[in-house]
């Protein structure tokens, strides 16, 4: 069948991903900034897990899989105890084991994830490795999800066994078993007509467990979903999603009058179907008059390790590298502070001080979702104690730029039930979505995250650009929270 174990757990989620991946792949969505950052993650994380397991070797890869078949038999012929990407093929389905413990007669396979959590998914990942060696005539003893524990705090040393929880999922694999070749029977009849696409009704699937590369084509180009939809009904169940897309109800103004939604959401669909604007103009207004002068317009922006490299860190915690902050005078006037750390240093000293400094004690600081800023504050004010005071007072008289928007007191259709900035900003100062695609490198938060992140391998002139990049995305941040006011107090 030539399935990976990769393709199979893609299979699991939808047989149509499968074909399109073998015999389709075009219509595929090209990973993004964010895909590409997990799957570095990934790499990192495995390698460094390989360390739970030392003295053992590993298989080079090579895309002569037979080749590396044939060196995973020699290592386990010359006794070799712990062999990382043991790779293995039974009847076509190729599987590359992370760790391959061998003892005697007996195996035991190890997955290693970068998540913080087993995921059924990784059941049905380990599964199909242990299917395959079995068939192969080895007595597998245990099967093991190795993953990140989120929990742990980093001390001056990294401590590989407290930073992995290794979980025995031995008797939920075995469970699985019997399935498998009902499964495997499913996905051939499927590969085995490579002329016509099966035919697979988008659903709950295409986002769980992961969002499929495939959903693009199958929902806009296939399906015409239009960008708005039953299915960016504000927290709207996929359930009820589904319902109503059952029903051939995809356009919003399609969805009946009585079908049962929450106040909010129900709102939210008549004001598209409306195609008015509401505004209440009094708890606008009161809102503005609530902001003292001068105003504190910050945004942070953060990146996270799975692998805490400073003292004090958590993995995936989220450690600020840069702010912007736009200082707005009650005439207008603004001023403009930012902040970007150095790289390959915990940036979290530096950017604190120069934040008491920017930001003084008895003025307002506006944020937009302010409980992402406020958390980076506190957690700043926990680390350092001399500073805590000052910090933990910025936080206490911050106010929130997203509450007029999040209490629906200035709804527009084309913010599509959302109060997120992303729908905000272009529905109130359309020119800004320009701006932004017109930055040169860096557009977006995601982008940012992984540029500041990879810094370290870049030339001095590279860096030297993308800090330039980082600085003006950032900038545009706090500016885009100016004009958002402005248009506010205009009403």
């Amino acid at each position: 069948m030539n399935l990976s174990k990769s393709l199979y757990t893609r299979a699991i989620q939808c047989p149509k991903s499968l074909w399109l991946k073998k015999y389709k792949p075009e219509v595929l969505t090209p990973p993004d900034e964010s895909a590409k950052a997990v799957f570095e993650t990934g790499n990192v994380v495995g390698d460094l897990a390989c360390e739970l397991f030392a003295g053992g070797k590993e298989v080079p890869y090579s895309k002569n899989y037979d080749e590396m078949i044939a060196t995973t038999q020699r290592l386990i012929d010359e006794g070799v105890e712990y062999i990382y990407e043991a790779t293995f093929n039974y009847g076509g389905i190729l599987v590359m084991v992370d760790v391959l413990h061998v003892k005697g007669c007996e195996v035991s396979l190890y997955e290693v994830k970068s998540s913080t959590g087993l995921k059924d998914i990784y059941l049905h990942d380990v599964s199909i490795q242990y299917y395959v060696l079995a068939h192969l005539g080895f007595c597998v003893k245990e099967a093991y999800v190795v993953h990140v524990n989120n929990s742990y705090l980093r001390g001056d040393e990294l401590d590989l066994k407290e930073l992995f929880c290794v979980v025995d999922v031995s008797e939920e694999v075995r469970a699985l078993q019997h399935d498998i070749p009902s499964h495997l029977s499913e996905f051939k009849a499927y590969l085995d007509d490579k002329e016509n696409e099966p035919d697979i009704e988008i659903g709950k699937h295409c986002k769980s467990p992961y969002e499929c590369d495939a959903k693009e084509y199958c929902w806009k180009i296939q399906r015409n979903i239009p960008e708005y939809s039953v299915f960016n009904i504000f927290n709207l169940g996929s359930k009820k999603q589904i319902e109503l897309y059952e029903q051939g109800i995809v356009d919003i103004k399609d969805v009946p009058e009585d079908f049962a939604m929450t106040p909010k959401q129900s709102s939210a669909v008549q004001n598209y179907k409306s195609g008015e604007t509401h505004i209440h103009v009094k708890a606008i207004k009161e809102f503005c008059e609530s902001l003292s002068y001068p105003l504190y317009h910050l945004d942070f922006e953060t990146y996270q390790q799975a692998v805490p490299l400073f003292k004090g860190i958590s993995p995936y915690q989220q450690i600020p590298f840069q702010y912007s902050l736009h200082v707005e005078h009650s005439d207008g006037v603004l001023e403009h502070y930012e902040f970007l750390a150095d790289v390959g240093v915990d940036p979290r000293r530096a950017l604190a001080e120069q934040l008491v400094k920017n930001i003084p004690l008895h003025v307002n600081t506006l944020a937009y979702n302010m409980s992402f800023e406020k958390g980076v504050i506190k957690r700043l004010a926990e680390q350092f104690e001399d500073l805590s005071e000052h910090l933990m007072h910025i936080h206490e008289n911050m106010k929130d730029l997203m509450t007029p928007f999040q209490k629906k007191h200035f709804v527009t259709p084309s913010m599509q039930g959302s109060y997120s900035i992303k729908y905000v900003l272009p529905a109130l100062v359309p020119e800004f979505e320009k701006a932004y695609k017109e930055l040169e490198g860096i557009q977006n938060g995601s982008q940012a995250m992984r540029a500041f992140a990879s810094l370290h391998v870049k030339s001095e002139q590279e860096q030297k650009e993308i800090r330039k990049q980082l600085l003006a995305y950032c900038e545009l941040d706090t500016l885009a929270m100016v004009k958002i006011l402005k248009k506010l107090k205009e009403v």
